[in-house]
């Protein structure tokens, strides 16, 4: 490859051809990594917003919401619908909070499995009305729902600082 300088300053930029003295690049390698149960929990802690799958009728539906932690189980403040459907019927639904970087195909996923159920205890009710959960959807949004965190898992891909793959 031939480089040639911009005539507006130093950047060097690629032609078509090849030179025997540069070295090549070296390719970018990425590699999926495992997180920990403890980096995962204090992913889901760092994001807001996240995707609750949930079966309708034998169907999968995802749906983003808003939600925060509470004893490391995530909360969803939320009404009558699809969401609080699932979680009277004890439903397992799936919960996923991801960070993805596309100009340098980077990220990161958490997924959160377990048993959603509706917060009954007037305790547990006044603790959940104090978490940072404001509706973004109009209506009346006075349930709260709780996932708890019984099965948690996570990855990441990318390359590192130093070009190693993480």
């Amino acid at each position: 490859m031939t480089l040639v300088r911009d005539l507006k300053g130093p950047s060097a930029l690629p032609t078509a051809g090849a030179e025997a003295d540069h070295e090549p690049m070296r390719p970018e390698v990425h590699e999926l990594t495992l997180l920990s149960p403890g980096l995962c929990a204090r992913l889901l802690a760092q994001q807001t917003i996240g995707r609750v799958g949930i079966s309708i009728g034998a169907l999968p539906v995802v749906l983003p919401v808003n939600y925060a932690m509470l004893d490391g189980d995530v909360v969803v403040r939320t009404g009558a619908g699809t969401k609080l459907d699932a979680a009277l019927a004890g439903a397992v639904v799936a919960f996923e909070v991801d960070h993805v970087d596309p100009m340098y195909h980077e990220g990161w996923s958490v997924l959160l499995q377990g048993r959603a159920a509706v917060i009954t205890d007037p305790d547990e009710i006044e603790r959940a009305r104090r978490l940072p959960l404001r509706p973004w959807a109009p209506g009346n949004r006075d349930r709260y729902i709780r996932i708890p965190a019984e099965v948690v898992s996570g990855r990441r891909i990318g390359v590192s600082a130093n070009g190693e793959t993480s």
